[in-house]
């Protein structure tokens, strides 16, 4: 039988961008560009690997977001995963954590699974708590934070490396995973992976396809909430401390005054 991995992945705001809260304080999607979280590159690349010792897998990529959504999608099949669905809605604009875990359940048991396996945390929210939430909802076991993950004979075993110890992680499928950025490189799609990632199948379901009630999700359904947000001050040059023989002493005072020292 088949080892089915779903990888669930984000498209997330470039961090090197010109981010900003839009006018109901969610993050403003529309003006800067977006891409694969990094961290979900290395949840990709682990399935791929699992998937590469199987005697059979098909590894399926999940996202729920916008319609440009289908570029981070995209980035994963032509790294090399099999198929990929997109599960978008108008309705979910706003959703937290916790309404992206119900949604992300519905869609992983509608796709059908034996592993899931997520990054460790996005980058635009970084909270790293929708794997947990993801397998409550499920009702699997969860083996979070993994910097070694494989598969054998109907268990996932790994390692998580904590400041003090390591610790030897084994559950029985299904369950869900998160790896960390330790885990291994991700690799960089070849012209080949992306041409053939055109051709690869990419499904979109909508709230209704998967029986959720716009009511528990969005920024009405929302647990948390942003109340106010101050943008950033811009960057200035800073004080600058010439020397003239009493640098040393001006630069100690400086950092007095701010309390640095």
């Amino acid at each position: 039988m088949s080892l089915r991995i779903v990888v669930t992945v984000k498209y997330v705001p470039d961090a090197t961008g010109d981010r900003h809260f839009a006018d109901d304080l969610t993050v403003d999607r529309d003006d800067v560009d977006g891409l694969l979280s990094e961290l979900d590159e290395y949840a990709v690349e682990q399935a791929l690997q699992i998937a590469e010792d199987a005697d059979d897998a098909e590894v399926t990529v999940l996202t729920v977001g916008p319609e440009d959504a289908k570029d981070a999608l995209r980035k994963a099949l032509s790294m090399g995963a099999d198929k990929a669905i997109h599960v978008e809605d108008d309705d979910l604009h706003g959703t937290d954590a916790i309404g992206t875990s119900l949604v992300l359940a519905k869609a992983v048991e509608k796709a059908g699974y034996d592993l899931v396996i997520s990054g460790m945390a996005s980058t635009d929210g970084t909270m790293g708590v929708v794997p947990a939430l993801l397998a409550e909802r499920l009702g699997v076991p969860q083996v979070t934070l993994l910097s070694e993950v494989s598969v054998e004979d109907g268990t996932v075993k790994g390692r998580r490396d904590g400041d003090a110890a390591s610790e030897q992680l084994e559950a029985s499928l299904p369950a869900v995973v998160s790896v960390t950025d330790q885990s291994g490189e991700a690799r960089y799609p070849s012209f080949k992976g992306i041409m053939a990632a055109k051709k690869k199948p990419v499904e979109s379901w909508d709230l209704g396809d998967l029986d959720v009630d716009a009511e528990e999700i969005g920024l009405e359904g929302a647990w948390t909430k942003v109340d106010s947000a101050t943008e950033r001050p811009a960057r200035t040059a800073g004080t600058i401390v010439k020397d003239e023989g009493e640098g040393g002493k001006q630069l100690a005072e400086f950092l007095a005054s701010q309390k640095f020292i």
